[in-house]
């Protein structure tokens, strides 16, 4: 079995999650960290207890032909030009979410990676969370019957209290409280619910509280989805919460419902009609990327590389089809229409 060795691009807070997780995999190994700022690579090699070097001139990093794949950890407007380049340089690609800050990059990431031929890891890492293969494995085994409703909702207060504040208030940076957020729970209910989607209605607003005011776009929005073959959903994106951490999910089918770990289905007996059932499933609870199922993505990614496969659930066909959808949700709110997808 292969060993990959990994170049990390942008050393901040998701990368560590991300060093961690690739080491911890039985394919890979973090070797290089490209940054804009000059690192000491002892300290970092000590701090993830391994060799890496570290570069602060990014074509170098990946001229290195022991250099099999990279993992995009930076700012969300340098991933296209750099996912471009690693593309164009034979490199495999893990790209954080989101994909890029506009529909036009995002097609240029793929087309880049077409004619490269190179494998794709998109970060929509909940659908490798416990709850989300639970919930995917119940819905494809009938025990909801046929989903006609569905709506998955995040709910997480981005203010000056978190590390991101600091960057995703700006346009030019986050983009929307959608796209720099809420993009996972739009993701997940397009696993649920299937991508063929017709057309989108959007909503957004602001918060009153001052914590919130540096923030140059609406901080909570709400997207209706309707399908191809009549069925709705519903994402809203809230990130100007006072509140825990939650992500809101509820489907409805022909033949039960699913409350985020709570269910009914007509499908197992003589459940009580009055009382919910319970999953026993870790709840996706923590916008910590130290908390998220990196290494279990991961191990997917590489294993899937080392059959010359494209990996399961989140690679860029996947993303591409979510962020689609996403940037049509973005400008239905800005202009006041529903848009055809």
């Amino acid at each position: 079995m292969k060993k990959y060795n990994v170049g990390i691009i942008g050393y901040g807070w998701a990368s560590g999650a991300h060093i961690a997780a690739i080491n911890a995999t039985s394919h890979a190994q973090v070797t290089k960290v490209y940054s804009s700022r000059t690192l000491d690579p002892a300290e970092v090699s000590a701090r993830h207890s391994g060799k890496i070097s570290c570069h602060t001139d990014l074509d170098e990093m990946l001229n290195d032909e022991n250099l099999h794949a990279v993992s995009i950890c930076s700012y969300p407007y340098d991933h296209a030009r750099q996912a471009i380049a690693a593309a164009k340089a034979g490199k495999h690609l893990i790209i954080e979410k989101p994909l890029a800050l506009s529909w036009k990059d995002c097609r240029a990431i793929q087309q880049a990676v077409q004619k490269a031929g190179v494998k794709t890891c998109i970060c929509f890492e909940c659908r490798f969370s416990s709850q989300f293969l639970t919930i995917k494995a119940a819905i494809d085994r009938g025990l909801f019957g046929k989903l006609h409703y569905g709506e998955v909702d995040y709910y997480h207060g981005i203010g000056p209290w978190y590390g991101q504040f600091r960057w995703n208030t700006r346009k030019d940076a986050g983009g929307s409280s959608l796209l720099s957020a809420g993009c996972h729970a739009m993701d997940a209910l397009l696993l649920c619910l299937g991508t063929d989607v017709q057309s989108v209605s959007s909503y957004a607003t602001t918060s009153a509280n001052t914590d919130f005011k540096k923030y140059e776009y609406p901080t909570t929005s709400v997207t209706i989805l309707k399908f191809k073959d009549g069925r709705v959903g519903k994402c809203a994106s809230v990130i100007d919460c006072l509140q825990p951490y939650y992500f809101h999910t509820h489907l409805v089918g022909s033949e039960g419902s699913l409350l985020d770990n709570k269910f009914f289905s007509t499908q197992l007996g003589a459940l009580n009609k009055q009382k919910w059932s319970e999953l026993s499933m870790k709840l996706v609870d923590s916008g910590d990327v130290s908390d998220h199922p990196y290494q279990a993505q991961f191990e997917a990614f590489f294993g899937a590389l080392d059959q010359g496969k494209e990996m399961p659930l989140t690679n860029l066909s996947q993303a591409i089809r979510t962020h689609e959808i996403i940037f049509a949700a973005d400008r239905s709110a800005k202009e006041g229409r529903t848009v055809k997808v």
